[in-house]
């Protein structure tokens, strides 16, 4: 007697927004192919391209803080420096570096580093 073939049913997984970049990131990688990340992964490589269009679009962040690490005399004591002084450094992973002294328009810093960013 044969037996009756039932419907297999999917259960969707969640992803989070860390999980979706991570995966994305695997697919930049040279030589990466999107169908064999997205199989290791039990993802649809068609889902894989939508989440690599909205990484490009900057839509796949859960905040929009990037990490910071200070370096050089750090001390406890907070003492303001005059308007006009001072020196930024910025360093991204990708090796682009800004760098910014004296008295600077801060929105356009951001601008500078969410391009270099892409």
């Amino acid at each position: 007697m044969e037996e009756p073939v039932g419907q297999v049913r999917r259960v969707r997984i969640r992803r989070s927004a860390a999980e979706k970049r991570q995966i994305v990131e695997q697919t930049l990688e040279p030589g990466a192919s999107v169908a064999r990340v997205a199989r290791a992964h039990g993802v649809n490589a068609n889902v894989v391209f939508h989440w690599r269009r909205l990484y490009r679009e900057r839509k796949l962040a859960e905040t929009g803080l990037i990490p910071v690490v200070m370096t050089g005399d750090v001390s406890s004591k907070y003492v303001p420096a005059p308007v006009g002084s001072g020196k930024i450094r910025v360093e991204l992973p990708g090796g682009a570096v800004v760098c910014v002294e004296g008295s600077v328009d801060l929105a356009l810093v951001g601008m500078i580093v969410e391009s270099l960013r892409t």
